[in-house]
């Protein structure tokens, strides 16, 4: 599943790091709707696709299920709109002398919607369950950092070295190398803590989930339907629900999400169609919102396949794409045509950093006479049913049997939760959509979850199945620089030869079009292109 790199500027569905259902754009001068309006109470609806596991923090690496996650958690850290770090979370301070050892001081009252306490003991618990492979969390890797979780996953310990409890407000992380960014990286859900009622019975609480945060499970979900949650009374945080409730609604369709949401069945959708974008300027008038968020959409290559290693066939296939053609035929022009695999909404980003996202049909059937590409067999190419991108693919498909002479085929019925377990078996057998929006505001979100081997599914995100030794080493040295602009340098670099070996082709930057009824107010879409909904008002 769908953040801004800034630390001082390091989201999504994409969470998110999360791979995000939709693909999302930005824009507009304003992030929200509704100036104040309502005075608390009542409740709300809003949609969400199938998520694609069991609502485990440590184990939602998607968008869908990471807005479920955001509503029944608070991580340890927030974020401001600009995506600066904030201690509105759990955490009352990080603190480190060397960016290796960092001590983590918990705020004081904090509980689960059991009643029990947030204490240290509940994130060391949490985290080596999710690093720990036995337990196959989807955001394992996203503790790999920690000393110990490599032996950890060589079977040669039970639990991360690097975690020591020293009291019921404090525990201290010793990380195997210095990263400055450890701050910002804590306050995604891999790192959210868990109660001891979750380690009794794990496969029943990813159905009724016991987090910490503004809203608490009032029902199981059921999958196909969805779940309903109401306000914790006992929340400890600065941003308390607004609503007394809300139901998570899902919908194996978007454009049935946005037709329900004109006739008033559901109050909040996120991520409309696109071919709707037009008209609901006008169908919902102030409720319509226009978001720059954090995501950008990819053509992945399974670089495990043969057809595909040779990357002079990825970068033609790149070059061979109009994005800017299809952003203003499918999207309305709302989808700004990627020219980097950094957003320009972090620190980092390099205008035309990438060469071969240009659309150059000439040189993109030169690169793929040289590679000897059979263009008598289609290429498939893979997305998930029902979130609106049967369109914009058939246009990518269109363009590439136009300028390449290569014919297509459409390989869209599966539903998300059904998508991402055939990539973790290596099943997509050509080119595949794939969005991505940072976990946490810095560059780096953008480069380890995608693109290093460490982070190879189930435990990570790199689908692709990309690894260069020479792109490790960039990361990791940047990882460890004394400061920003070092880092910043180190990451340029290693995106340079990411952009070189093309395992994945940025198509757009996101925007993304949300909607919501007359009976809601204070919308607003944050980097992560999720709605922050602590912060609705219910005003019907």
């Amino acid at each position: 599943m769908r953040l801004s790199k800034r630390f001082a500027g390091l989201i999504a569905t994409g969470l998110s790091g999360a791979m995000v259902l939709s693909a999302c754009g930005g824009g507009g001068d304003d992030s929200g709707s509704g100036g104040g309006g309502g005075e608390g109470g009542g409740t709300f609806t809003a949609y969400i696709g199938e998520p694609k596991s069991p609502l485990v923090p440590g184990n939602t690496t998607e968008s869908e299920g990471a807005k479920v996650i955001a509503a029944l958690w608070t991580g340890l850290v927030g974020y401001s709109e600009d995506g600066q770090v904030e201690y509105t979370g759990v955490a009352e301070s990080i603190d480190s002398a060397d960016n290796q050892n960092w001590t983590i001081t918990l705020k004081d009252g904090w509980t689960f919607h059991d009643g029990t306490p947030v204490d240290a003991q509940s994130y060391v618990d949490a985290w080596n369950y999710t690093a720990n492979p036995a337990n196959a969390q989807d955001g394992g890797s996203y503790l790999s950092r920690i000393a110990g979780f490599q032996e950890l996953q060589d079977g040669a310990a039970q639990e991360l070295s690097g975690l020591k409890v020293v009291d019921d407000r404090t525990f201290t992380v010793q990380l195997s190398t210095p990263f400055r960014l450890f701050p910002a990286v804590v306050g995604y859900n891999s790192f959210d803590p868990l109660p001891d009622a979750f380690f009794q019975d794990p496969e029943g609480f990813g159905t009724r989930p016991i987090g910490n945060g503004p809203f608490q499970a009032e029902t199981d979900y059921v999958p196909g339907q969805g779940i309903t949650l109401t306000k914790y009374d006992d929340y400890a945080g600065e941003d308390a629900a607004q609503a007394d409730g809300m139901e998570f609604v899902v919908y194996a369709d978007s454009a049935t999400a946005y037709t329900d949401a004109q006739d008033g069945n559901v109050d909040i959708v996120d991520v409309i169609p696109p071919d709707v974008i037009e008209s609901a300027r006008d169908a919902f008038g102030d409720g319509f919102i226009e978001t720059e968020v954090s995501q950008i959409t990819y053509l992945g290559f399974p670089t495990y396949d043969q057809r595909f290693a040779d990357k002079r066939v990825r970068q033609a296939i790149s070059m061979a794409v109009d994005r800017q053609a299809i952003s203003d035929a499918i999207f309305s022009g709302t989808r700004t045509p990627a020219d980097s695999f950094i957003s320009p909404v972090v620190d980092g980003y390099r205008e035309g950093s990438c060469e071969y996202c240009t659309f150059d049909a000439d040189r993109a059937n030169q690169l793929l006479d040289e590679a000897g590409f059979d263009r008598s067999q289609p290429i498939d190419l893979w997305f998930n049913a029902g979130a609106g991108h049967d369109a914009w693919m058939e246009a990518v498909g269109n363009q590439l049997r136009q300028n390449l002479g290569v014919d297509f085929s459409l390989q869209g019925n599966l539903d998300f939760a059904q998508y991402l377990p055939l990539g973790e078996q290596k099943g997509w057998t050509g080119p595949f959509r794939y969005g991505w929006s940072f976990d946490y505001p810095a560059a780096e979100s953008y480069l380890t979850p995608l693109f290093s081997p460490s982070s190879f599914p189930p435990i990570g995100s790199n689908y692709s199945f990309y690894d260069n030794p020479q792109v490790n080493e960039l990361i990791a040295r940047g990882d460890q620089a004394a400061s920003e602009d070092e880092a910043v340098a180190d990451y340029q670099a290693a995106e340079d030869l990411i952009a070189e070996d093309m395992p994945m082709a940025p198509l757009f930057f996101t925007e993304i079009q949300s909607v919501h009824t007359d009976r809601v107010d204070n919308v607003r879409i944050d980097l992560f292109q999720r709605p922050v909904w602590s912060e609705v008002t219910v005003t019907g």
